[in-house]
Parts: C-alpha cells; structure tokens; sequence
C-alpha cells in the first residue's frame, strides 16, 4: 500500500467525529497511561509485600468483586442519573481509593480497599461506552469505538514499559501517579464532555412507562441470545485477566523482573495499537460466529503457549498470539452487543455486558493462584488451553442460532418483527443509535431483544451502520478489560 493510501485511510479513520467524542477519547488515553496499578498489583504484593500467589489471586478476586457489584449498578444509574455524573463520580472516587490503597499496610486493609478500587473504577465503563453511542452518528460508530479501544491499549503499552521502570524507585510512586491521572480525567470530562443521555420522547405517558420496563434489567436478562453473549465473553475474559495475575507470578517464579513482565505485556498494547483499527476495518462487515470462535482459539493457544516460556522473549511471543485473539474478539463481540442495546437501556445492557469482564476478574485471579499453588503454572497454562476450545464451540452454537432465528441486518436485510423490533411510541423499523448491520445490509435491527427506538419511526440509519467497540476496556484498569481495561 501506497504512502498516499495509507494517509488516506488515516484520515478517514479519524474524520467526521464530534468534538465530544474526542474529549472523551482523550480522557480515555490519559486515564490509560496513568493506569500502573491493576497492571502490577499482583507483582506488586507477591515480590514486593512477600505474599502467596494465593493472596494475590484472592486480592485480585475481591478487585473483580466490586467491578461485578458496579457494572450493574452503574449501568442502571448511567440510564437514570446520566452518563456524565456517573462517570465524573466513578473517577473522582477512583483517585481517592486507589491513592489510598498505595499507602495501606494491613493485608485485610489491602483486600478491601483494592475491592474498593475495582468498585469505582469499574463504574465508568458502562457510562463511557453509552456516551460514545449516544454522540456518534450510528454510521461512524465502529470507527469511534475502535479509537476508543486502540486509545486504551496505546496507554496501556506506554504506562505497562514505564510501570516497570517507575517501581525500581518504590511502587507508591505508581499508586500515586495512577490517582492523579484518573484525576486528570475528572477535570477534562467536567470541564469538556456535557451530559449525552437522549431525551425520552413522551408521545403518551403510558408508552412512555411501557418502554422503560421493556428495558429493565429483566429484559436484559431474558434476552437469551444477548446473555449467551455475555456468557461466551466471560470465558474468554477469564483468560485474559491471567495476564494481570498468573503471567506476572509465574514470571517472577522464572526469576524475571518487574521491568521484564512490563516489556512481555507492553507487546499486547503495541500491537494492538499496531494493528487493531486496519483489522477492524476487515472485520466490520463479516459473519461475527466464525471470527469470534477463531479468536477464542487464539486465545486459548496463547496461553497455552505460556507453558512453554521461560524467557522474555518466549513470553512475548505468547503474549502476540492472545492479542491477536483479543484484537479480533473486541471489535466483533461489541458489535454483537450494540445491535442488542436499545437508546434508552444502553446503560443496562453495556452494564451487563462489563459485568462478564468484572465476573471474571473476580473468579480468575482465584482459580489461577489455587491452581499454580497446588498444580503448577503449566497446569494452568493447559487448562486455559481447554477454556478456549470451549469457548470456541459456544460461538459456533451461537452462529447456528442467530442463523437460524436472524434478526435483521444479521446476514442480509429486511426489518426484525420478533422481540427485538420494538418501540417506545409506534412499533416500527429499528432507528437511530443502537440499530447496527454486522452485514451492512438492508435496514438493521438488534437481535434478541433488538433495536429499541424511542419513536417508532423510520428504517435504520445507513445501509452499512456498524457500532462496534472496545472495552472498556477497558478497560480497565480493564479488566482491566480488553487488553488493558479501562479504570
């Protein structure tokens, strides 16, 4: 490709966004290159505090805690409150309790303020995501939230190098600078980003209250393609949070250093940074079941991979093979979920979605620190191995169903007139944010419990639009989400 070209699709990448999104996309990058803790925390109790992998598994499981006590939470007040408070609140307290947690000596102490921690930080990923599609044309969508993920991960790969550089000098230096960036990131949001939540069309009182209950927390619950979702990305995030509990530990076991764990993590930032937004303009527009099950099985090889390492270099190259299973998996499961997010339940619906990612990071720090301590690090590597080949053969069952009940704009076009086609005046055509086309074909509508409008009102926007995303993560201190997470 030409140098021409490429200038070319660089720009198209990042032109025709609203002044809003970029504010939030810097807000983004600046939380994520202050994100040094959830990254080394586990290295950070069991090299520098002396404490077992089990404790920094258990520690990293009460982290993951409050995250699961938050994504729900969160989302809900995301959709009632707004986005802006939620979020505003989320990174205030964020820099209070992760500041707090970098002076703390007591393990109990420990324990809870990092539950703390995961609890405040967790609650800004459902407003983010919500906000991004509450600003962004339904068109330009997938491209919004590809930067938002690549922001993440190009924080993530600087702050994971400089993480292990800063920590040779005493890591309160790092819980510190983590506090104060996430700091940053309250003063750009209130000073630049106003409040995004859509207005409720009230054509009748009644249509009104019909539509809040169709998007209640019980609705999202009995979307059973929308949860398979959820469940599926669980088990993927259950193998990507070892990255930021078992890989350190079973580095530092190697005899590698702090500085040598932030080379091997920073490659799955640097590439995602790399190759992420050229990928995701491949994947857009395909077939979501064969990509995700080919990510998952990226994914498991990876880590199995691992139990082959014992150098930088080879836990590099494991490193480079997860991500681009990550890198895969991100764009296009997002995709899947914002066809199922509904204008005025996306808050629930990306709440829940972060709530797979926060599940696991409360189970996976414990069922990887008990399984090194009894098995070994290989048996874990083995069994993340087996974790991905199931995941793998969810997707394909996934594939069969939304193939065999299609919502539309799944595969081809038409108008969903199942569960999913829904309004809040006028039941009608899918419209406005949340109405996205994996296939780009024909007027797109969720699946499941699909593509809510508020009106009623005309066929969805754009023959092509996609809304697709990152992680929040993360996030994540991410999952830490994808990749890195977002805090």
């Amino acid at each position: 490709m030409s140098v021409v070209r490429l200038r070319q699709a660089a720009k198209e990448s990042v032109s025709g966004l609203p002044r809003e999104f970029w504010w939030l996309w810097t807000s983004t990058l600046v939380n994520r290159l202050g994100g040094f803790v959830a990254t080394f925390l586990a290295m950070y109790l069991t090299v520098d505090r002396g404490y077992s992998a089990l404790f920094a598994g258990l520690v990293g499981a009460l982290h993951g805690l409050g995250g699961a006590v938050s994504a729900v939470v969160a989302g809900v007040l995301t959709d009632r409150l707004g986005r802006r408070p939620t979020l505003l609140v989320s990174q205030l307290s964020t820099a209070v309790t992760v500041a707090t947690l970098g002076f703390v000596q007591n393990p109990v102490a420990i324990a809870v303020v990092a539950c703390l921690v995961g609890m405040t930080s967790n609650a800004s990923r459902p407003a983010v995501q919500a906000m991004i599609a509450d600003i962004v044309a339904p068109g330009d969508r997938v491209r919004a939230f590809a930067l938002n993920y690549w922001a993440i991960n190009l924080g993530f790969a600087v702050s994971a190098a400089a993480a292990g550089l800063i920590a040779r000098h005493g890591y309160l230096t790092l819980f510190l600078a983590d506090a104060g960036m996430t700091l940053m990131c309250a003063v750009i949001v209130f000073g630049k980003v106003p409040e995004s939540r859509p207005e409720r069309e009230r054509a009748a009182e009644g249509a009104a209250v019909e539509s809040e209950r169709e998007v209640g927390l019980g609705a999202v619950l009995r979307d059973r393609r929308f949860m398979a979702v959820v469940a599926l990305s669980f088990l993927v995030a259950t193998l990507i949070q070892q990255a930021f509990v078992a890989l350190p530990v079973a580095m530092g076991a190697d005899g590698l250093s702090s500085t040598d764990f932030g080379v091997a993590i920073a490659t799955n930032g640097v590439l995602i940074v790399a190759v992420q937004i050229p990928v995701t303009r491949f994947l857009e527009h395909r077939d979501p079941a064969p990509l995700l099950m080919v990510s998952a099985l990226l994914t498991g090889a990876g880590f199995g991979l691992t139990a082959f390492a014992g150098s930088v270099g080879m836990y590099a190259l494991a490193v480079m093979v997860w991500t681009v299973g990550e890198i895969i998996n991100s764009p296009t499961q997002m995709g899947l979920v914002a066809r199922l997010s509904p204008t005025h339940g996306r808050g629930r619906y990306q709440g829940m979605y972060t709530l797979s990612w926060s599940l696991a990071s409360l189970i996976a720090p414990l069922a990887g620190g008990a399984v090194m301590d009894r098995f070994g690090a290989d048996a874990l590597w083995a069994a993340s191995a087996v974790v991905g080949l199931v995941a793998a053969g969810g997707y394909v069952a996934l594939g069969r169903a939304l193939r065999s009940r299609p919502a539309a704009g799944d595969f081809g076009g038409g108008v969903d007139v199942g569960a999913g086609a829904a309004s809040g005046a006028v039941s009608g055509p899918a419209s406005g944010a949340g109405a996205a086309s994996v296939s780009g074909a024909g007027a797109a509508s969720g699946a499941g419990a699909g593509a809510v409008s508020a009106s009623g009102a005309g066929p969805a926007s754009g023959a092509g639009a996609v809304s697709a995303g990152g992680a929040g993560a993360a996030s994540g201190g991410g999952v830490p989400a994808v990749g890195a997470g977002s805090s």
